[in-house]
C-alpha cells in the first residue's frame, strides 16, 4: 500500500504539469511564482531541475509531444483510406473544440506568444507543426492529390485557422470543418 506523500509526484513533475496546464490556460506571460505556488514548490526547487522558465516551458511541452501525436494521428498501421486518415485528425481536432478549457492548438499558440523561432519552446512547438504537415503531405501524395504540396499548406490553414477561431470563442466549428476539408480533398482529388 503507498501513502499519499509516495503517490504524489515529485517537485519536477508537478512543475512539469503546472507549466503545461497554466500556459495553456494562462499563456506564457504566467510568472515563475505562480508556477512554482500551483507546483507546491519552491523558486529554488525549479532551479535545481529547470536553468530557466524557457526550458521548463520546452521541456513541459516535449512531454506532452507523444500523447498529442497519439491522439491526434491515426495509427501508422490504420488501413483506412488517405482521405479518410486526413478526416480523422480534422475530427479529433473538432470533438475537443466545444470544451470550456479549449483554448486552440496549444503548440501555434505557443510559437504566436513567443514570436521568436529561436526560443526552445518554438522549436518544440515547430517541430509538431511540421510533423502534423509532413503528415498532411504524406497522405495527399498517398491519395493522389494533383498537388500534394498546396493541398498540405491548405490543410494546415484549416486545421490552425479553426483552432485559433475556436480557442477565442469566436465560432462553433459543429459542421463546418470537415465540410470544408472535404471540399479541399475533392478540389484536390483525393479519394
Amino acid at each position: 500500500m503507498t501513502t499519499e506523500a509516495e503517490a504524489r509526484p515529485g517537485p519536477r513533475e508537478r512543475l512539469l504539469e503546472a507549466a503545461a496546464v497554466l500556459t495553456y490556460r494562462e499563456g506564457i506571460s504566467i510568472g515563475i511564482q505562480a508556477l512554482c505556488q500551483a507546483a507546491g514548490v519552491s523558486k529554488r526547487s525549479l532551479y535545481q531541475f529547470f536553468e530557466s522558465k524557457d526550458e521548463l516551458l520546452a521541456v513541459s511541452l516535449e512531454r506532452g509531444v507523444p500523447a498529442y501525436t497519439a491522439w491526434l494521428l491515426p495509427a501508422a498501421d490504420d488501413d483506412r483510406s488517405p482521405r479518410e486518415r486526413i478526416l480523422h485528425v480534422f475530427a479529433q481536432m473538432e470533438s475537443q473544440t466545444g470544451a470550456p478549457d479549449f483554448h486552440g492548438c496549444r503548440y501555434l499558440a505557443i510559437q504566436i506568444e513567443l514570436k521568436n523561432p529561436t526560443h526552445p519552446a518554438s522549436r518544440v512547438a515547430r517541430g509538431v507543426k511540421e510533423d502534423l504537415a509532413g503528415f498532411f503531405r504524406a497522405e495527399a501524395e498517398r491519395g493522389g492529390a494533383a498537388s500534394p504540396d498546396l493541398l498540405e499548406r491548405q490543410l494546415m490553414l484549416v486545421f490552425d485557422g479553426a483552432s485559433a477561431r475556436a480557442g477565442i470563442g469566436a465560432d462553433d466549428l459543429a459542421g463546418l470543418v470537415s465540410p470544408t476539408v472535404g471540399a479541399l480533398l475533392d478540389a484536390a482529388g483525393v479519394d
